[in-house]
Parts: C-alpha cells; structure tokens; sequence
C-alpha cells in the first residue's frame, strides 16, 4: 500500500534523497519477495490496489517471484529424491511430491482467479511439471466452490451473481486441468463435472470432463457416475444422456486409440483386459441403479445397454439383473419391448445361480425362458460327455464348478440331477405352450359358423345304433343252429372276407 500511494503521490528520488518510492521497493525487492508466503501476501494485497499495482509492476514481479520460488522448491525436492537410492522412497515420490506443494497451494488459494491463472501459467513457463499442478487446482477448487449443491436435486438456491463467478472459477479450471493422464482423480472430475452441468458451462467445458473422466473410467466407483439430472422438468433421477456420452468416449478411446485432443507425442498404451472388465461390471450396475426409475424410457436403457463393449462382459449375470429390475419397475411395457429388453443378454453367459432364477422368473419372455433353458442343459451334457465347455462360458464354470478341469463323479450324480430338472422344466414350458395353442384353437372354433356341431374330443362319433339291429342280435341268440348254407350266405368265411377278389 505504502509503494502504491508513493506512486500517486510522486514521492521518488527527483525530490528528495531517500524518499518512499526508493524506500519501499528496497524493502519489497530484499525482504517481501524473498519468500513464497511473502510474495503471496504482496500479490494478494495488491489485488485491490488494481490498476496502481499493475502500474509499478507490482503484480507481475510478484508472480515472477512466485513461479521462480515454487520451481526451485520443486527441483530442490526433485534432486533430493534422486540422491536418495532407496526404492520404498521412490515409490511414494508422487504422493510426497504432493504433500510438499500443499503447503503453498494452500497461500495460493486465496488469490483470484484471473490472477490464480496467471501465476500457474508463469509457473508453467519456468518449467514447473503440469502434472503437479493437480493438487494446486484441487485445493483452490474446493475453496472456491464451497457452497453448491451439487450432489442433489431441485431449484438453485444460488444467487444470480454469484452463480456467474462460480462459472468463471469453474471454467478457469477446467482449462488449467493437467493434460497427462492420470493427474487428477476420478472422483475430483466427477464432483467437477456435477457443478459444471450444475452451473450451466459452457459446452465446451463439460465435454472436456466427459472425455477425461472416459480415459479413466475404469479408476471410477459407481457413485462417479450417479450423477444427479438438476433440471427442475427433469423426468429421470439422474443424468443418462451425460453417461452414455462418457462411455461412447470410452469405447472410441478402446477401440480407436483416440487421445481427444491431447497431445501428439502422448503415448498410447492399451488398457489391460482386466481395465475393460471393470468397466463391464461398473456399467452393469450403473444399468441396474437407474432400471429402477419408473420415468426411465426403455430406448435410453437399450441404448446404454449396447454401448457396453461384449468382450467386457465376461458373464451376463449383472445384465440380466438390471433387465430383472427394469421389468420389474416397468409392468405395463408391451411384449414386444420386453423382448427387446432381454435381447439384450446372452443366456450362453449366464451363471447357474442365473439360470435357475432365470427359469423361475415370470417377468422374462417365454422365449428367452427356453433359451435359457436350452442352454444350460447343453451345457451341462457337454459337461458330462468330457467336451468341455465354450470360450464364451469359462468364466462361468468357476461358479459353477471345481478348480480341477474334470468334475469328480459326486458333482457328475448332482449335475445328472439337476438336468433332469432342467428337463422337466422344459416339459412344463412345452405342455404351457400346447395349452396356449389349445386355448387359442379352440376360440377360433368357437368364432366359426360351424362352432356349435363340433366335437369336443379328437375321437371320432360313434355310429347310432337302430332298433332292427338289437331285434336280430336276439333272434340269433335264441336259434343258434342255423344251416351252414345259410350261414354261408349271410357271412362269408375268414379267407373270403380277406380276399382282394
């Protein structure tokens, strides 16, 4: 303050020896910017002194001085890490590296955000690491966006004012986010991504954290991803269409190696299996959290669905209980989209524990019940004849069986019976559908003109029997001697009545 008013007043060394304007920049230039913590405090002061300070240089020495201190504590803590040969300590250089700068980040936090901007891009350009930037955003993120509620869901209760400079601090730091991967949490870009939407960003900003949380996506929980629809017209519980555009990310950065607008130099490194797997997993029980939600249209649950790459869903387990509890929570929805639905799952993939589930459940098509059915007592008869079972359900023979390759015969005598209950249920689904068709056979005999003459068995009618044939039938008994030529009259021999004469 002292440097700014001797600037407007003109007290420099044109008129006296000594005066303040020499006097206080000694005391800046030797004292005040030697240390971090001083030229914070300076920069911080300088901030409502605007546009003096700016005109002595005030705040862009004190920047410099920032970047230059900031940068050699990190070299300093570099080196020192190097010296030391020891692999526990190397191993944990990232986190320390972090706990290291917290304790300037935290000085830092109080500048503002345009000034917060131009000290990181000074540090930057002195050849601080970007990616150690991290903590320094995160620190002054969760000062600066204290207060919203971002993890709910209704009417803004934010004033108008100060929602427009919670949108600048946001989308400030989005755009000084780390380019490298991995530099900032999963969690920390969701809880980012939920006050973007939140307070209405640009586009552009939202779709940069959609593509930075699909890099790391297989790092999420799925509470990154339960993230809440703010409209206040809203009809589903949460946000859909902003997942299905994070896992589309996923599964073009899966497929295609894209970088997204990274860097051309970053070296592309193919997720291991086990990364899509979880994945897989995560998606599937992202489906069964929000199949739930009554207001939830099945072309947005199908279209999510069929994102889910196959080769990540090593069992069908998940899917089928996310199809289970959409059906369950949609009653009314037509036969038709329940057989879309079920489309969905392959009943190959499916566990024991799923399938006998599965063929108890009055929900499910009966198509997909006795395709389940199906096979899973092929499965079991491939078991038992020694020929294994398919790529597509290995997973699956861990739940369903031992470690070892062959099952013992004790499991043999169990898996003969439960395939025969697996045969009378397929009996029972085969004599349902007959009663089905009798049932609808018998409403169009009903319907037709001829409805009311037709017999109610498959045998055909017996032919009515008339008085003169009873009366013979006596006589016969009461004269049984009747001469043979009578007898050859009136009934031809064995031979006769066989012959083709």
């Amino acid at each position: 303050m002292l440097r700014c008013a001797a600037e407007y007043l003109e007290m420099t060394e044109d008129y006296a020896v000594g005066n303040l304007v020499g006097r206080t920049e000694a005391y800046l230039n030797e004292v005040a910017l030697k240390s971090l913590a001083g030229a914070v405090s300076v920069l911080h002061m300088s901030e409502s002194l605007l546009p003096i300070a700016e005109e002595v240089k005030l705040v862009s020495r004190c920047i410099d001085a920032i970047a230059y201190l900031a940068c050699k504590e990190s070299q300093f803590y570099m080196s020192s890490r190097s010296d030391s040969g020891n692999d526990s300590t190397i191993s944990l250089t990232t986190t320390n590296s972090r706990s290291i700068v917290d304790w300037w980040a935290e000085d830092l936090a109080v500048l503002r955000i345009d000034i917060f901007q131009r000290v990181l891009i000074a540090m930057v350009a002195r050849g601080f690491k970007q990616y150690d930037l991290g903590p320094v955003l995160m620190l002054y993120a969760q000062k600066a966006l204290r207060g919203l509620e971002v993890f709910g869901k209704g009417r803004k209760k934010i004033e108008p004012r100060q929602e427009h400079e919670k949108r600048v601090v946001l989308e400030t730091i989005v755009s000084l986010l780390p380019r490298e991967k991995n530099a900032m949490s999963v969690s920390f870009l969701s809880v980012l991504l939920r006050a973007a939407i939140y307070l209405e960003t640009t586009v552009a900003c939202r779709l940069d954290l959609e593509r930075r949380m699909a890099l790391q996506l297989g790092q999420a929980v799925l509470d990154d991803l339960l993230i809440p629809a703010y409209s206040v017209t809203g009809d589903t519980l949460f946000d859909v269409d902003t997942m299905q555009r994070i896992l589309t990310n996923y599964v073009e950065y899966e497929t295609e190696g894209h970088h997204f607008g990274y860097k051309e130099d970053d070296e592309y490194i193919s997720p291991p299996p086990s990364d899509m797997e979880r994945v897989g997993k995560l998606m599937e029980s992202y489906l069964a959290e929000i199949a739930s939600d009554r207001n939830l249209p099945i072309s947005k649950f199908i279209g999510l669905a069929e994102l889910i790459p196959e080769q990540s869903r090593v069992t069908e387990d998940g899917m089928y209980r996310a199809i289970d509890i959409y059906l369950k929570a949609h009653p009314t929805i037509t036969d038709m989209e329940r057989k879309k639905v079920c489309s969905l799952m392959d009943c190959q993939k499916l566990s024991r524990e799923a399938c006998a589930h599965a063929a108890q459940n009055d929900r499910l098509p009966v198509q997909t019940v006795v395709q389940v059915l199906y096979h899973e007592q092929q499965r079991l008869r491939d078991v038992m004849n020694g020929s294994g079972d398919s790529p597509a359900v290995i997973s699956s023979k861990v739940n369903l069986y031992t470690t070892d390759v062959h099952p013992v015969s004790g499991e043999l005598s169990s898996l003969k019976r439960e395939n025969q209950d697996l045969k009378l249920e397929l009996v029972k689904m085969k004599m349902r559908l007959k009663e089905i068709e009798k049932s609808t056979s018998a409403k169009t005999a009903v319907s037709s003109p001829m409805g009311s003459i037709t017999p109610s068995s498959d045998k055909p009618p017996l032919p009515k029997k008339s008085f003169m044939n009873s009366v013979s039938k006596k006589l016969g008994r009461l004269y049984p001697f009747v001469p043979s030529s009578a007898k050859g009259r009136t009934r031809p021999s064995k031979d006769r009545r066989h012959s083709i004469s």
